[in-house]
């Protein structure tokens, strides 16, 4: 926590890395799988885009229910994985990535797939006709023409799980050092009724958020600038 005017470094530092590391994954999935909903055809998609979907309807603290569950010893899957690992997933800082990456997993894969679905279809079938395969395609043509969705998608991801709680909470609790994010620090602070403490972790997470949003603005203007 904050105490007096110190910052929780710890915690600081642990939420940039699992904001980090979180983005990176979602990332490398949401690209493909966004390029799977736009490009690809079949009723099986819609159903694929529910679930996708789903955790910006699902109360967090239910998704963190049912992935403390899944990735406890109660499960055989969770059985397994502490076997693999040598320690469960739940109350671990690697649990709370997994939680996270699900979790965000929408504010990453639906830019995208606006981005994806605005590239004119003439160019993917001009690409198709010269040789170029899927991946192709999706590395040369739709990553790049639609770079500033994949800004948005990348930003609005590690920004979503900077401000976890639930999830966080109910998956990894409250571990100095392991799973004490900036956003538990700031439950604690409140709930200690240390107003002044949660303020000024409160200002650094609306820091961090409106640093980040200026930047994707000011990038976004700056590229429409140079284009007329």
């Amino acid at each position: 926590m904050m105490f007096g005017n110190r910052m929780d470094w710890q915690a600081f530092f642990l939420t940039l890395r699992l904001a980090g590391l979180t983005t990176a994954i979602l990332i490398v999935i949401a690209v493909p799988l966004a390029a799977v909903l736009v490009l690809g055809r079949g009723r099986w998609l819609a159903a694929l885009e529910a679930v996708a979907a789903l955790p910006l309807v699902l109360p967090p603290t239910v998704l963190g229910f049912f992935l403390l569950v899944l990735l406890g010893p109660r499960t055989a899957f969770g059985r397994g994985i502490a076997a693999l690992l040598g320690h469960p997933l739940a109350f671990s800082f690697f649990g709370l990535v997994v939680g996270s990456v699900i979790y965000s997993l929408p504010f990453a894969v639906q830019p995208l797939v606006a981005g994806f679905a605005a590239v004119n279809p003439a160019l993917v079938d001009a690409a198709r006709l010269l040789g170029a395969g899927s991946a192709r395609v999706v590395i040369s043509l739709l990553a790049p023409l639609a770079r500033r969705s994949l800004m948005a998608a990348t930003v609005l991801s590690f920004l979503h799980t900077v401000g976890e709680f639930g999830v966080v909470l109910m998956l990894g609790g409250d571990i100095p050092g392991a799973t004490r994010t900036l956003s538990i620090v700031l439950y604690n602070q409140v709930e200690n009724f240390d107003y002044a403490a949660a303020g000024r972790t409160a200002a650094v997470l609306l820091s961090l958020s409106l640093a980040a949003l200026v930047v994707v603005y000011a990038a976004g203007r700056a590229r429409g600038g140079r284009r007329a």
